[in-house]
């Protein structure tokens, strides 16, 4: 679960001066509706950044781990014990995986078996790549194998993970910017069917030899069909980005946010301006 923070509290404070500041000024017109959706963007932007930030970290974990595992196998070949390897490495500078790293060595300094230090050590940092090691690394441990053979082979496990996403995300790239392009597309020609096509529809109850229900249609009753088609198209559509760019759902999120925000900008937006 999320701890609020002070820049979370921040957010919503604002945006709710925002909110209550516009229905009292702007009550029922599509300007009200503009700044309440700036206003809930606003109140939701704070966690957005914590996720984003979050993950990217959690990206830096599994970078240093590779280098703490390369070190580590380089103390080991030179006939370090491996706990004694890792409680001399805790000290050295290893991004936001080193306070993991230094509680691993605290433990077994105060005589925890490696295996129990290291499966800590792998719920700790919530990563399924270091899980995955640390497993290999245990059970290497457990049959009293060559270590040194395991943590290098670890170690070129992580590289290979690590090489293996960079390209994958480099190759998807302009995959993720058309989807973007094509759902920016997506909108306008939604905006042209919801401002120009349907009141033009409406308009012909007008003209001659219409049936009753064409000559009964009003435009304003497609507007929140369309513009809910739009949010679900919003929040599915980031999913798919974010499993094509990232290989994971929970990375889609993200995308997600930017696209609803878009949409609820540019729908509420031309609504302001053409209505």
């Amino acid at each position: 679960m999320m701890k609020l923070e002070k820049m979370h509290w921040l957010g919503i404070a604002i945006g709710l001066i925002l909110a209550i500041g516009s229905i009292i000024i702007f009550r029922g017109s599509n300007i009200m509706y503009f700044l309440l959706v700036i206003s809930a963007i606003t109140g939701l932007l704070p966690f957005m950044i914590t996720l984003i930030l979050g993950q990217s970290r959690q990206k830096e974990k599994e970078e240093k781990f590779l280098a703490f595992t390369r070190d580590l196998v380089e103390m080991v070949r030179a006939g370090t014990p491996i706990s004694k390897s890792i409680e001399n490495l805790k000290n050295r500078n290893y991004g936001p995986l080193g306070s993991h790293i230094e509680k691993l060595a605290n433990q077994l300094s105060i005589g925890l078996t490696l295996t129990s230090a290291l499966d800590n050590f792998a719920k700790d940092t919530k990563s399924k790549v270091i899980s995955r090691a640390v497993g290999l690394i245990s059970e290497a441990e457990k049959s009293g194998g060559q270590i040194e053979i395991i943590l290098e082979s670890v170690a070129k496990s992580v590289h290979q993970i690590d090489q293996l996403r960079e390209e994958r995300k480099a190759a998807v790239s302009n995959l993720v910017t058309q989807g973007y392009l094509i759902f920016l597309v997506f909108i306008i020609i939604m905006l042209v069917l919801e401002f120009k096509i349907l009141p033009l529809v409406s308009d012909l109850q007008k003209g001659e030899g219409l049936n009753i229900s064409v000559a009964k249609m009003d435009s304003g009753q497609f507007a929140m069909p369309l513009f809910i088609m739009l949010l679900v198209q919003s929040f599915f559509a980031g999913l798919v980005i974010g499993k094509i760019a990232e290989g994971s759902i929970k990375d889609g999120f993200k995308h997600s946010f930017i696209l609803l925000a878009l949409t609820l900008l540019i729908t509420t937006g031309a609504r302001v301006l053409f209505r």
